[in-house]
């Protein structure tokens, strides 16, 4: 039998691409796109893995539904802006088997990223069938909404938790849906412009923790490919890294 454990000698950052299967036509054919590790384009998390890298992590890449057995050697799994059928015309949604095997891994000691997007650009319903494992929802809503680059003020985000964020940076997230917690477990630890809504949370589950943003927000667009001055998510990104890091039990 398989023993229920995601740990092993290296640190691997899982990111799921199964669940967040975008295609799009180039002049090589039909390519995979948006939110990849090896993709340095706006859309990419190239930035990212190689905060990751320089934090001691192997990357790899999750292309089937997650299971125990394909979990077992990753220490941080990442699921990101799950498909609607805009995006994809048979999208892989989070069945009732996902959530057993991802919170069954969270459970013995896993690190879990969710990352959903506003509500016209993410599948929220299946999603929120794995966030209400955890005592979250993703709500069908619209927080920080930036109508152009003349508002970027419109996105900062207050509340900011620094013992996750250790730096104090200061952070911008546009468009985002925000987060409901039914768990008295689970932490607000980041907050819309306004204060009046949490858009990210933490909330630890058995020996793991799970922690959840109402947006992609850490790829290469936002890390800093285009902020102004000022805006650190960049440093915001190292920060929480580092914190998944402390995060894995050994």
């Amino acid at each position: 039998m398989l023993k229920i454990t995601p740990y092993c000698s290296a640190q691997t950052v899982m990111l799921d691409c199964y669940f967040n299967h975008e295609t799009h036509r180039t002049k090589n054919g039909i390519e995979r796109f948006h939110y990849l590790w090896n993709d340095e384009k706006d859309s990419g998390f190239s930035s990212w893995g190689a905060i990751f890298k320089i934090n001691g992590f192997e990357l790899d890449t999750l292309n089937k539904a997650p299971t125990l057995a394909n979990l077992h050697n990753s220490m941080i799994y990442i699921i990101v802006d799950p498909d609607t059928k805009k995006e994809n015309a048979n999208p892989n949604y989070i069945k009732a088997a996902d959530v057993e095997q991802i919170s069954l891994w969270v459970k013995a000691g896993g690190v879990l990223v969710m990352m959903a997007n506003d509500s016209a650009n993410v599948e929220l319903i299946h999603f929120n069938a794995l966030a209400a494992k955890f005592g979250l929802r993703f709500n069908n809503d619209l927080q920080n909404h930036v109508i152009d680059d003349a508002h970027f003020k419109d996105g900062e985000a207050t509340g900011i938790d620094n013992t996750i964020f250790t730096s104090s940076p200061k952070i911008f997230m546009k468009d985002v849906s925000s987060i409901s917690l039914n768990n008295p477990a689970a932490k607000s630890v980041i907050k819309s412009t306004d204060g009046s809504s949490v858009i990210a949370a933490t909330v630890k589950y058995g020996k793991g923790v799970v922690f959840t943003v109402g947006d992609p927000w850490l790829y290469n667009e936002y890390v800093n490919g285009r902020l102004p001055a000022g805006y650190q998510n960049d440093i915001a990104a190292m920060d929480l890294t580092i914190w998944l890091k402390k995060q894995i039990k050994r």
